[in-house]
């Protein structure tokens, strides 16, 4: 074989090489910024739905301590979406929170806001954590299909109701597209020729976002019952 043909194999084997990495680099990328954008939307989605319990919370129909756990719950679902610090409560939801009936007055004046504050960062780590806790707090409320029906039965709550539930089942569709893509790019980071060539540079491995959102069973889903 002459030098030219052995150098023409050479520059096409290189070719092919750069083509191959261009495009794991191109892919790697657009899966990146596919986890990101799907974690914007859970992130919204979670927001609504947490806006929406502050929402029920405040509207009297639930009964006072309901009212006040279902508050609790959604305020730090709410301040752990924040990026930087706690953002002000809602006039209505503190006075609720400040009017606990379970405690005394000096304990429910720290729970939203000079506590709250001390504990910003923890609650941004532990976004799964409070979200499954709002989740649950929801289900123990909206338990009683009776009590369902009583609630849609007073004017406005039957529009709640059903801006709780498209809200929940946004979110809960959301987090599962956002779960799979973060799995599809788990699956092209952990590739041989991605780790041989470092492809995903210092870009962190993105997580699943893990939590609790099972439904109430009280509670029907959008477009059923």
């Amino acid at each position: 074989m002459r030098w030219s043909e052995v150098a023409g194999v050479v520059v096409v084997v290189l070719a092919v090489l750069v083509w191959s990495v261009w495009v794991a680099a191109s892919r790697l990328d657009r899966l990146h910024r596919k986890v990101g954008a799907s974690r914007s939307v859970v992130q919204a989605q979670l927001v609504r739905r947490a806006t929406v319990a502050a929402e029920l919370a405040t509207s009297g129909l639930l009964d006072p301590v309901s009212s006040v756990l279902v508050g609790e719950a959604a305020w730090s679902a709410l301040a752990a979406d924040s990026a930087v610090a706690r953002p002000d409560a809602p006039p209505e939801l503190l006075a609720l929170l400040l009017s606990d009936p379970r405690s005394s007055g000096e304990r429910a004046l720290s729970s939203p806001t000079e506590g709250a504050l001390a504990t910003v960062e923890e609650l941004r780590d532990e976004r799964g954590e409070v979200e499954s806790e709002l989740s649950a707090t929801l289900r123990a409320v909206l338990d009683d299909p009776d009590e369902i029906a009583a609630m849609r039965a007073v004017p406005g709550g039957d529009e709640l109701l059903d801006a709780l539930s498209s809200a929940w089942y946004r979110a809960e569709i959301a987090r599962r597209f956002h779960n799979e893509a973060v799995l599809q790019a788990q699956r092209v980071r952990r590739g041989r020729f991605v780790r041989l060539l470092r492809l995903a540079g210092h870009a962190p491995e993105p997580r699943t976002l893990e939590l609790d959102d099972a439904w109430p069973e009280a509670l029907a889903r959008p477009g059923v019952g």
